[in-house]
């Protein structure tokens, strides 16, 4: 019978058998991790043993498990020391998830553990001390955390460790000595760190074993320890972005097998050390932004260098003739130093360059004529320098040519034909020379070409016909050269063009038709040429023409009424024949100046209509043109009377009774409530959202003032959604009065008044000439705004919301910042705007109260407060923070292409991935990039998931005017392709980067 029962167990198919010890365990980390994603869901206990879960591996030998790798599952909860208890555990990686508290000191507990990756979480507080107990720990990586304090002396009896990642963390001691003690050590990353200003511990020269040393903005100072010349396995060094001073050790030509070295954006002096030709192995030298001086020595340039960075330092002399001769150089960068003379002619025939940058010297001689001799260069930038000669013909074949700047010199003569029509080329620079010749007809070759400049040259003859072939022209800028001939017929099939300007030539003829089909145009500049004819009514159809100036031609006839369509900050039509009435719009004192100089324009203007003794010998024809005019007026008077009495049957219908309206004013007004009614047309709307429409209402003194209509809920329809409608409404417009009623600032857009009825309420504001931020970044014409427009952007709007947190008693939350809500002005100025949802903080709350619902836009909403309801000014900082990255990226804040990511996430992993360069938005000039990475940095701080490291916005106003963005040619701001975050030395104010 036992021997039945045996078999009946051994055999039985429907048998259960029991989860092993280390699956139970297991079961018990699940239990603590909060899995939204489901990563766990196959670890049951309907297995025997958890080798086959999710992440888990197990010896092939014991079984046991020895591999826990739960990377990138989003799972979140505190660190599970249950895991020590998988006694053969050799590898734990849990990077790039969410788990938080501090990392306990029970960690010692995993004895065999080699390999141990917590990456890209949210821990926090010290570092264990019992760390180093690990005996066999090779592998220990913490970037991306919030550890703080001081890092613990335990750290430096590490047994075996090879490498060590501390990279963006916020530790604020110094740089301890006691890593020199680690024998083994790799790998030594503390990279992006608030370290107190510390030296370069001399004791880092006893890691002989060390390859890769990386410091970069560690807030290090002093000199350069000569001791670091002992690193002889150094493969890689970064120490850039730090203050460190004095000159480079002669020591560092012992480094025989370095590969790289990065010393940018210190304050080093001297020159570059002799014997650099010892390095033969180093491929990258960057040790641009500093102080250093003297030559570029031909040792140096003998080496297998493939990226030589030497811009912004006092370099002078000229370049060694022998880095022509280098075979691997394919990036040479040495703009805005003091170099002379002409570049080497056999630049180029011996190595594969993609990069060439030797900007604003003072190069002399012509362009090697060899200079793209493999085939491969990418981006020739010359910009302000004193070269002279023509464009190489060789040249005019390089067919991997992107950009070319050749703006600022003293080039002549014809441009070879076939350099008009490079097929890769989508920046073309020629302005400020002495070019000659015709526009090559071969231009129609151009298929990427997106911005054309060769102002202030002297080429001559038409624009060829064939320029309506370049689809992808954005901007033509050819003014002040020698063109003639009429336009061409074909620029009308440019529909993606947004500026000509072909100002200060020789052009003629008159205009050709089919404007309305450039619907992109933002600026017409057509002044001091030789054009006649009538002015095109189409221009009046343009949506987004901005700038016109048609001055100085030979234009006759009537101005067109359709350019009153317009919305222009340029307008100028003088010095032309023009006659005839001015357009009523424009028949005011403030465009004068826009029509001088045209004898046969009338209005009620002074200097127009100057009317002599020929004029008085028409006394008939002014009779009978009298009567027709009396006449006319008659007939329009009764249409008026007419559309009045329809306009105030249809306005008393939609509940605009002017009777029955009240006015309530928040500044000195020179208008009425009536002026405003009469305005709200379906053809004067300018924008409409969930609350309402926008109308722009033109007053009678030729002011314009911005009119949001809202409506409350019906009073015909009782039911419960309309009278929660009618209620979230009237929410809205009481928290924008109560708000913007009392508030001045320059960067608050300006509430004049209120208008109210029983069923419609108005709010009029100044009116926003460039409407919202978001309209105009996110549409065609964001290539339109220049990185300097942006910047000014960003800090208006800062100093606006510093304004709501920092100064309003008590504070204020504007609870839905976004670009929409960010308008701008004539100037670009931008005002902050759009608070129907904006709260007051309650101080004794601590800043944050708890709302109903959520308020704000999607891909704004800072996490903590979708799922806690809770606000305060941290979550206004991180919307903020996203307008920046809109502004830096160019992207919406929710895209398609970003899958299930927002705009933040798709930062942060490209950023990761790809680098920066994949992130900036390809329209902005480059000679912008260490500011426009250093606005990004700001952007990813105000978007740190814990709202403890956001910096208040009084300190991101600091940090934006700390950027500076004047022009200084571009920077490098990474490290292999990643970005560099940018070290701001008051720390205490925010957190890691995202």
């Amino acid at each position: 019978m036992l021997l039945l029962l045996w078999f009946f167990l051994l055999f039985s198919p429907n048998l259960v058998l029991s989860l092993n010890q280390e699956g139970l365990y297991l079961q018990q980390v699940k239990q603590g991790f909060d899995d939204p994603n489901g990563a766990l869901s196959n670890w049951n206990d309907r297995d025997e043993t958890p080798c086959n879960w999710y992440g888990i591996k197990c010896d092939s030998v014991t079984g046991s498990v020895n591999s826990v790798d739960l990377s990138n599952t989003n799972i979140a909860g505190p660190f599970p020391t249950l895991l020590c208890h998988l006694h053969n555990l050799s590898f734990i990686s849990l990077f790039n998830n969410l788990i938080n508290s501090s990392l306990p000191e029970e960690i010692s507990a995993c004895r065999n553990l080699q390999h141990l990756n917590l990456a890209q979480n949210l821990l926090t507080g010290s570092l264990p001390s019992s760390l180093s107990d690990i005996p066999n720990l090779l592998h220990l990586d913490l970037t991306g955390n919030n550890f703080s304090g001081d890092i613990p002396e335990s750290l430096g009896r590490f047994p075996r460790l090879e490498v060590l990642s501390l990279v963006e963390n916020l530790f604020n001691g110094t740089i301890p000595s006691f890593f020199g003690n680690i024998s083994t050590l790799k790998q030594l990353n503390l990279s992006y760190n608030p370290f107190a200003p510390s030296q370069i511990p001399p004791e880092l020269g006893n890691l002989t074993r060390l390859e890769v040393l990386w410091l970069t903005q560690c807030n290090l100072v002093g000199q350069i320890p000569s001791s670091i010349g002992r690193l002889q396995s150094l493969l890689d060094m970064d120490l850039a972005g730090n203050h460190l001073h004095g000159p480079i050790p002669q020591s560092f030509s012992n480094l025989s097998s370095v590969v790289q070295i990065e010393l940018y954006n210190n304050s080093l002096s001297g020159g570059l050390p002799a014997g650099m030709s010892n390095l033969k192995a180093l491929r990258r030298l960057d040790a641009s932004m500093n102080e250093l001086n003297g030559t570029i020595p031909d040792e140096l340039c003998a080496l297998p260098l493939e990226s030589l960075n030497l811009y912004q330092n006092l370099l002078e002399g000229t370049l060694p003739e022998s880095i022509a001769k280098s075979r691997n150089l394919y990036e040479l960068k040495v703009f805005q130093n003091q170099l002379t003379g002409e570049l080497p002619k056999e630049l180029g025939m011996n190595s594969p360059l993609k990069w060439i940058d030797v900007s604003q010297n003072q190069f002399s001689g012509e362009i090697p004529t060899n200079i793209c001799a493999k085939d491969s260069l990418q981006e020739l930038l010359m910009i302000s320098n004193m070269f002279t000669g023509k464009i190489p013909e060789s040249l005019s074949h390089c067919s991997s040519l992107t950009r070319v700047r050749l703006m600022g010199n003293r080039l002549s003569g014809e441009v070879p034909p076939a350099f008009w029509g490079l097929p890769h080329v989508y920046l073309l620079e020629l302005a400020g020379n002495l070019f000659s010749g015709e526009i090559s007809n071969m231009i129609s070759g151009a298929s990427n070409l997106s911005v054309l400049l060769i102002s202030e040259n002297q080429f001559t003859g038409n624009v060829p016909d064939e320029i309506g072939l370049v689809k992808n022209l954005v901007e033509f800028s050819g003014s002040d050269n020698l063109l003639n001939g009429s336009l061409p017929p074909s620029l009308m099939k440019l529909t993606e063009l947004t500026t000509l300007d072909v100002r200060n030539n020789k052009l003629s003829g008159e205009l050709p038709s089919g404007f309305r089909s450039l619907k992109k145009l933002n600026e017409l500049n057509l002044a001091n040429n030789e054009l006649s004819g009538k002015i095109p009514a189409e221009i009046g159809s343009l949506p987004v023409l901005n700038y016109l100036d048609l001055s100085g031609n030979f234009f006759s006839g009537n101005i067109p009424l359709e350019l009153q369509n317009l919305k222009l900050n340029r307008f100028n039509l003088s010095d032309n024949n023009l006659s005839g009435d001015l357009p009523p719009l424009y028949d005011k004192e403030n465009y004068r100046d826009s029509f001088l100089g045209n004898p046969g324009l009338c209005g009620d203007l002074p200097d127009l209509c100057p009317w002599g003794s020929e004029a008085k010998n028409q006394g008939f024809v002014w009779l009978l043109r009298s009567i027709f005019i009396l006449a006319a007026m008659v007939f329009i008077v009764g249409v008026g009377w007419f559309y009045c009495k329809y306009r105030n049957f249809k306005m008393v219908k939609n509940g605009i009774d002017k009777s029955k309206w009240t006015l309530t004013s928040f500044h000195k007004l020179g208008f009425s409530e009536y002026e405003i009614l009469d305005c709200l047309d379906e053809d004067n709307v300018i924008g409409s959202g969930a609350s309402g429409k926008v109308y722009k209402a033109v007053l009678s003194n030729g002011e314009a003032v911005a009119v949001k209509k809202l409506w409350g809920g019906s009073k015909k329809d009782d039911s419960s959604d309309d009278t929660e409608k009618g209620q979230v409404q009237d929410d809205c417009f009481e928290a924008e009065v109560e708000t913007l009623g009392k508030i001045r600032h320059k960067n608050i857009v300006k509430l004049w008044c209120c208008c109210t009825t029983r069923d419609c309420k108005l709010l009029v504001y100044e009116y926003m000439p460039n409407g919202s931020l978001g309209d105009l970044l996110h549409s065609s014409k964001g290539g339109m705004l220049e990185w300097q427009t942006r910047y000014k952007i960003a800090v208006d709007s800062a100093e606006g919301l510093s304004y709501l947190h920092h100064d309003c008693v008590p504070p204020i939350v504007h609870r839905d910042v976004k670009s929409n809500n960010i308008l701008l002005d004539g100037e670009f100025g931008a005002r902050v705007a759009d608070f129907g949802v904006a709260k007051v903080v309650d101080m004794v709350g601590k800043g944050q109260k708890s709302m109903s619902m959520i308020a704000g836009s999607c891909g704004y909403i800072a996490p903590e407060y979708a799922y806690t309801l809770r606000v305060n000014e941290k979550s206004d900082i991180y919307s903020f923070g996203v307008v920046i990255l809109e502004l830096v990226t160019g992207r919406l804040p929710i895209d398609p292409e970003f899958g299930e990511k927002d705009l933040v996430k798709w930062v942060c992993t490209t950023l990761d991935q790809k680098g920066v360069d994949h992130v900036l938005d390809s329209k902005l000039d480059p000679c912008f990039r260490e500011e426009i990475c250093k606005v990004l940095n700001i952007g990813l701080l105000c978007t740190s998931p814990l709202p403890i490291n956001r910096p208040s916005m009084r300190r991101v106003v600091k940090m934006l005017q700390e950027v500076s963005p004047e022009c200084k040619l571009p920077r490098n701001g990474t490290k292999d392709g990643k970005l560099s975050p940018y070290y701001y030395e008051d720390a205490s104010d925010h957190g890691s980067v995202a």
